[in-house]
């Protein structure tokens, strides 16, 4: 009988992997805000909870975030530096309609303590929960008697993020700035690296200076661009515009060889065959001559710019071969944020928006 090993490492071979197209993680916010843990910091009263609020009403309401598009779901608020009447007057200022998808509460419990549980009943409750922001980190975080800062920092933000990847939700923490400058916003995040390290992305809002309506937001992040959102703050509806994307200002390469698949694969599918076969299909209709390993590697490679044009790619293994499978992506009910994905070979580029898809691992 054959032994199992309890501490036996789960390994894919680098070669395997390339053969294996893996799901990006879904973004609920397109471009910005993926699942998992994310930061956003700001020195005090500089309206980061007024941005807090109307990203969670936005998500809530699945209405654009600025010109980015959002997967709509259940969105809870942990808004625990304020008190019900002060959340309502901003609401009030916000919107005269919200929508009970937003749940709002001002008091939870700390981290170690029962707010694991309470977030944990919340979202089986919930189960179309896409958003939880905290308002503020500091607000459920224990005294610990620990003389390792980093150690501390690191394990809140990891016992956190366990629960939005166990859920496929995404966490934002609110969180404050050190007074003391730097030419790296996300140097000035409150606390040591075990805060920002173990954050899938940070968000730093740095006004111009104190009282300004204008803002810079700096976004980085390991499933992001980096970029910065020039803001303005509008006294009138309460909420921050956007000024200008530093990503606008970069130019944008097109690659040619996905355009060529795409426009080769948009009419063949359904497709459920071998990379040998899809090969001799592509040379029978484009003249396009590529080894089929190659031609496995790059669809792996594009898994995700293929989605975006309505093209959804797998594959499965049998004894005799890799069976590769392209099939139309379904706008369903299965968690698809209600748009639809076939797009113009020469416009897919510059589309930002996907269903929400689930984490897919490697064999």
């Amino acid at each position: 009988m054959k032994t199992t090993y309890p501490y036996r490492l789960n390994t894919i071979g680098a070669e395997e992997l390339l053969h294996t197209p893996i799901t990006p993680v879904p973004f609920v916010v397109e471009e910005l805000l993926t699942q998992g843990l994310h930061l956003l910091a700001g020195a005090p009263k500089i309206r980061k909870s007024w941005l807090a609020l109307w990203l969670c009403l936005c998500v809530a309401k699945g209405e654009p975030i600025w010109k980015f598009p959002v997967t709509q779901g259940d969105v809870l608020y942990l808004c625990l530096e304020d008190n019900r009447s002060r959340i309502q007057k901003r609401l009030f200022q916000i919107t005269e309609e919200a929508t009970d998808d937003l749940h709002l509460t001002t008091a939870a419990g700390q981290l170690g303590g029962v707010l694991e549980d309470q977030l944990r009943d919340f979202l089986n409750s919930h189960p179309a929960t896409r958003l939880i922001v905290i308002d503020t980190l500091q607000r459920i975080r224990a005294e610990r008697d620990n003389a390792n800062p980093y150690s501390s920092d690191y394990q809140d933000v990891t016992t956190i993020k366990q629960l939005a990847e166990q859920y496929h939700v995404a966490i934002l923490l609110i969180h404050h700035l050190r007074k003391m400058k730097d030419e790296d916003p996300v140097n000035m995040v409150s606390g040591s690296t075990g805060l920002s390290g173990g954050a899938d992305s940070i968000f730093v809002l740095r006004p111009d200076k104190r009282g300004s309506d204008q803002a810079t937001l700096f976004c980085t992040g390991r499933d992001i661009p980096s970029r910065e959102l020039r803001l303005q703050f509008q006294r009138e509806t309460f909420t921050w515009s956007l000024l200008s994307d530093s990503e606008d200002t970069e130019p944008k390469q097109t690659d040619s060889l996905l355009q060529m698949l795409v426009a080769f694969l948009l009419p063949i599918i359904p497709f459920h065959g071998t990379a040998t076969e899809l090969r001799e299909l592509l040379k029978e209709r484009t003249g396009e001559v590529m080894a089929a390993s190659i031609l496995s590697k790059k669809l792996t490679r594009y898994v995700d710019e293929l989605w975006e044009t309505g093209i959804q790619f797998t594959s499965s293994r049998t004894r005799e071969a890799r069976q590769l499978h392209l099939e139309p992506v379904c706008d369903g009910s299965d968690g698809s944020d209600g748009k639809n994905s076939s797009v113009s070979v020469s416009n897919f580029p510059s589309q930002a928006s996907q269903p929400s898809r689930e984490p897919v691992e490697p064999p």
